[in-house]
């Protein structure tokens, strides 16, 4: 009986659920003690290595601001403030991303700033069509800037805007309106569409256009004009004033009255204001008339007989005495006789 008993060995202990569970979150919290205990070790490795990284930075950041500001230092000089400071922001920020990539190698020196400028040349059509307008309007305002078909103090109209140009930031142009109003117009747009720049040359020509009688001397009104107008202060005597003959209207033969003066609008106000008023005083003064559009107005009901028939039709007018009123066409028409 012994030694049948000796060769049962006993079933070994099974584990219950709980135990099961226990045993697993030990495992587990193990698990992540070591992961812990790993990354602390890491940080460690790469503490001397983050410091140095920051300490690089840092120089960069410093290294920006002085490019920014040497950069635009060297603008102002050149009468370039504008440029300076968009292109002056541009190359901070390039030396402060030159400078993080040169931190992320040294804190990674398994990373390669090749590797990383080909992933975000990647990601960079994204960005370049999420960004599109913006990217636009910033190149359009940078070629504005080298280019310099105005600058900021000229006068230009652009898509039916007129003013003076206040600055061109890096998203639009900034105009001041003659009343008073600023208009921001994207930088694309202006560089796509025509301009005209009022104060691009030292003078600019002014021209107003004016009626006298047909029974009035032309050469008379023309000497008059000159006159009145060749010596007021508001207008250049070189090159010097002129009165053309312009049209022979339906009740006027026009004169087109041509002079030059500064190209700012303040300056062109003014002077029209003052040859407007000389000549019209000129005229009063020599006789001259300047009449007022005619308009000749026939009522006619264009039903008559005789409609159609030069020389024989009234065209509105009364008939004359001792000839028989015509006929409506109406009567004619159905054969009617006197």
């Amino acid at each position: 009986m012994q030694a049948a008993a000796q060769t049962i060995s006993p079933e070994a202990p099974s584990l219950t659920t709980g135990e099961t569970a226990t045993r697993t979150i030990e495992v587990g919290s193990a698990i992540i003690q070591d992961k812990i205990e790993a990354w602390s070790a890491g940080f460690q490795y790469l503490l001397p290595n983050i410091g140095v990284a920051l300490i690089v930075v840092a120089i960069f950041i410093g290294l920006a601001w002085l490019v920014a500001k040497g950069f635009g230092r060297w603008a102002r000089r050149r009468d370039r403030a504008n440029l300076g400071e968009v292109l002056g922001a541009f190359l901070k920020w390039v030396v402060i991303f030159i400078g993080v990539l040169i931190g992320l190698t040294i804190v990674m020196p398994s990373l390669r700033p090749g590797d990383l400028v080909a992933g975000l040349g990647v990601g960079s059509v994204a960005i370049g069509f999420a960004f599109k307008d913006i990217l636009q309007n910033w190149l359009a305002g940078v070629l504005l800037l080298l280019r310099q078909p105005f600058r900021p103090g000229d006068q230009i109209i652009v898509r039916g805007y007129e003013g003076t140009v206040q600055r061109i930031e890096t998203r639009a142009t900034v105009i001041r309106t003659y009343d008073g109003r600023d208009a921001i117009i994207p930088n694309a747009d202006v560089y796509s569409n025509p301009v005209m720049v009022n104060t691009a040359h030292a003078r600019r020509r002014d021209e107003y256009d004016l009626g006298i009688g047909y029974g009035d001397d032309i050469e008379a009104a023309r000497t008059g004009i000159l006159a009145a107008i060749r010596d007021l202060p508001e207008i250049e005597a070189d090159p010097a004033p002129e009165v053309l003959v312009w049209e022979l209207a339906g009740s006027s033969v026009n004169l087109r009255i041509r002079w030059w003066t500064h190209p700012r609008r303040i300056d062109v106000v003014l002077a029209r204001s003052a040859v407007l008023q000389a000549v019209k005083q000129a005229m009063d003064r020599d006789g001259i008339d300047m009449p007022y559009p005619t308009q000749v107005m026939l009522f006619h009901d264009q039903t008559e007989e005789l409609d159609g028939l030069r020389g024989a039709q009234r065209e509105g007018w009364p008939k004359r005495r001792g000839e028989r009123q015509p006929r409506p066409a109406r009567d004619l028409a159905r054969g009617e006789s006197d």
